[in-house]
């Protein structure tokens, strides 16, 4: 049994968890905590940290923290703050971002395009965060909508619309950064409609986990990113 924890910020697409968990069908174990602005006042670092701490109590072999709309995630103090959580987590962390980057990495492709239902300024976060990274964004959407202003209610007929409309013909994958949207029963859907990989927040920061567990399930269900075969050994 492979057990991971994921640090929610506060309401979002949480259901998608379960039915990774279904859809991986094998000894993967999936456990979401949300780390909420309650009590008024308190500390991220208390609130990440009770977090953590109930994910190790649950045996968490690696966690990841979930967070979209907070630009500090996309900064240059990233790679401290997920520094800063294995240390407390006492266990392999790793954040949404880097999430994303190792996942396009895992594909092998170098020019994405973005559709958002978040704020345009931390979208555009998002994709300086990429660049910086190496990669070439080539189109970013928005859906003109806020965190928390009705994407947590759509169907896949509105997550496809999204992706069609972020999808650029220079693109190689199309990502789907937004913790609100239910993505995890739609993504072959997706990659069918689009003829190219869609990467999702659900999806990604589950294979992250995995990742960092240092297991890899083959999982179609989920789409092209749990299809890669591992490397093979010299």
């Amino acid at each position: 049994m492979t057990a991971l924890g994921f640090l929610s910020p506060g309401h979002s697409a949480e259901d998608d968890y379960p039915r990774i968990e279904q859809l991986l069908g094998s000894d993967v174990r999936l456990q979401v905590v949300r780390v909420t602005d309650e009590p008024r006042g308190t500390d991220r670092a208390d609130r990440l940290g009770a977090g953590v701490e109930e994910l190790r109590l649950a045996g968490a072999e690696a966690v990841v923290w979930t967070a979209t709309d907070d630009g500090s995630t996309y900064g240059q103090e990233a790679p401290d703050q997920v520094r800063a959580l294995a240390l407390v987590a006492g266990v392999p962390a790793s954040s949404m971002p880097f999430a994303f980057l190792h996942a396009v990495r895992e594909l092998g492709v170098t020019r994405v395009a973005i559709g958002s239902t978040g704020a345009d300024e931390v979208t555009a976060l998002f994709a300086s965060f990429l660049r910086g990274a190496g990669l070439e964004v080539v189109s970013v959407r928005g859906a003109g909508l806020v965190p928390g202003a009705g994407a947590d209610a759509w169907g896949e007929a509105e997550v496809l619309a999204l992706a069609r409309a972020a999808d650029h013909d220079g693109a190689e994958a199309v990502l789907l950064p937004d913790t609100s949207l239910h993505t995890a029963s739609w993504v072959p859907a997706l990659e069918k409609e689009l003829g190219k990989p869609v990467l999702t927040a659900s999806q990604v920061s589950v294979w992250e986990g995995l990742r960092l567990a240092d297991r890899r399930v083959h999982a179609p269900e989920l789409g092209a990113l749990f299809t890669k075969e591992p490397p093979v050994q010299a």
